[in-house]
């Protein structure tokens, strides 16, 4: 069976670092806590779970923090967790199973982030992270923010999964200001960091500057496919909140330019003719996005909703409005059996009830 260090980096996480270690510390052969400045109970709550904390002084590189926790590990792999992350009860029992499984070959194993959830709680959101590191392999963690660790060699994709549970905002400034930080001192951002650069111009609703960004990064032809279809939705919701529609949609099809549709893109296509009361032609994407096949290993983000509930319960309305009562309800059912709690579902059955 492999060996695993926990390598967390941590500041002010007294709210949630206990519930994290909880979840994971009867998992892990070491755990290994490097602080970058708490004020508040962070290291007191770590000291119940381990000896090995370190201080690191932050200097607003996520890389560095993360690549000196990773310094600290003495097992035959690294694993990273955010404080506000948990393993929940089938995921530990998963993580269990592969430790006991794994191939000592293995580089780097992927496993599913979920970090979006619905009012019940179901996932809505998710993407492979890099969680386990092969220690003393070669592979360090690169990037100020939105770090990730570039894999070498055998990798394996696991079935247990990272929750993010966040308790309280973050700084919603923070990441933005250190990309500028970097362009002011004359650094130039690389391709990914440029897509995340416009991302974060994006979040804080600087559409033109955001749109010039992700056009910029198209425009060089040296993206990862994934976050050039992600860039292309993105200048569409730019154009959008810029008052220009038809430009939006052209953005959106550009998408296909890089590789066979996805749902995501399909729903977003349905969502703009719907929006302008073309049914039949919102209907036709809704329908393709339920002929997308779901690949969560293809690394990119996903809306597991675009799978099956959003085009469902979107083609329920369409068919309706399009005078098909008996085909909307049909999709109504089938968005049901996604979510059987859900409201919209429930509402329209009370609808075509009436129509009875």
């Amino acid at each position: 069976m492999v060996s695993v260090s926990l390598c967390m980096i941590v500041k002010n996480e007294e709210d949630v670092l206990e519930r994290c270690l909880n979840s994971v510390s009867n998992l892990v052969d070491e755990i290994i806590i490097v602080d970058t400045g708490s004020t508040d109970r962070t290291k007191e709550i770590a000291a119940r779970f381990t000896s090995l904390i370190f201080d690191f002084p932050w200097r607003d590189d996520f890389a560095a923090a993360r690549n000196a926790s990773f310094a600290h590990a003495s097992m035959d792999y690294c694993m990273w967790l955010d404080a506000d992350d948990v393993l929940l009860e089938a995921d530990q029992a998963a993580f269990l199973a592969l430790k006991q499984t794994l191939d000592p070959d293995v580089s780097v194993v992927m496993a599913p982030y979920h970090t979006g959830f619905d009012e019940s709680g179901r996932c809505t959101f998710s993407y492979y992270r890099e969680r386990l590191i092969k220690n003393h392999a070669g592979m360090g963690w690169a990037g100020a923010v939105h770090e990730a660790v570039t894999p070498v060699g055998k990798v394996f994709y696991a079935d247990f999964a990272v929750t993010h549970r966040k308790t309280r905002p973050g700084d919603p400034d923070r990441n933005l200001r250190i990309y500028q930080a970097q362009l002011s001192a004359g650094k130039p951002l690389e391709p990914r960091h440029r897509f995340y650069y416009g991302r974060e111009l994006y979040y804080h609703r600087r559409w033109e500057e955001a749109l010039s960004v992700f056009e910029s990064f198209l425009s060089e032809g040296r993206g990862w496919v994934e976050n050039n279809i992600d860039a292309c939705c993105h200048c569409a919701y730019c154009r959008e909140q810029l008052g220009q529609p038809d430009a939006a949609l052209a953005a959106l099809l550009r998408t296909f330019a890089y590789d066979r549709p996805r749902a995501e893109v399909c729903c977003e296509l349905g969502r703009w003719f719907f929006q302008r009361e073309r049914y039949g032609q919102a209907a036709y994407w809704y329908t393709l996005a339920l002929a997308c096949p779901r690949d969560d290993r293809r690394g990119g983000f996903v809306s597991p909703d675009c799978y099956g509930y959003l085009p469902c319960i979107q083609l329920c309305v369409c068919h309706s409005r399009l005078g098909d009562q008996k085909r909307a309800e049909a999709f109504n059912e089938l968005a049901a059996a996604c979510k059987p709690d859900d409201p919209a579902a429930a509402h329209n059955r009370t609808y075509f009830q009436s129509l009875q």
